[in-house]
């Protein structure tokens, strides 16, 4: 079973916003039951942040009533990297001058097939 793990400071302030499981599950059109299942196949990621621990997803990773496309094969390839999911949203959330943006925009703004690139070099 997956252990969330807490955000740092660091990590917090590169994501620029935050959803709780319910708002999740609102912006998808599912019931919030559906939403654990969905971290815990790596379609999403969230950690744990705040006084109350509550488990958040970043807003960036959904888009109009879906999940962004290639960021479940994006977060496949870091995990097999050996990324925790702190590093993973670290790296995502990291502005790239070469791409340029963070490879989160970038798999938002369509450019999925360059980020999935870039995190698979990171294995070598």
């Amino acid at each position: 079973m997956t252990v969330f793990s807490s955000v740092d400071a660091h990590i917090d302030a590169l994501v620029p916003s935050w959803l709780t499981l319910p708002e999740v599950a609102e912006r998808l059109g599912l019931e919030v039951t559906r939403i654990r299942p969905m971290i815990k196949e790596g379609q999403l990621l969230a950690v744990r942040r705040g006084e109350n621990r509550v488990l958040m997803v970043p807003a960036d990773f959904l888009g109009e009533g879906k999940i962004i496309k290639g960021l479940s094969g994006t977060l496949t390839v870091l995990k097999d990297d050996g990324f925790s999911d702190e590093e993973a949203l670290e790296w995502l959330f990291t502005p790239d001058p070469t791409l340029p943006g963070t490879p989160a925009q970038a798999l938002r703004e369509n450019r999925g097939t360059e980020v999935k690139r870039r995190a698979q070099a990171l294995a070598v």
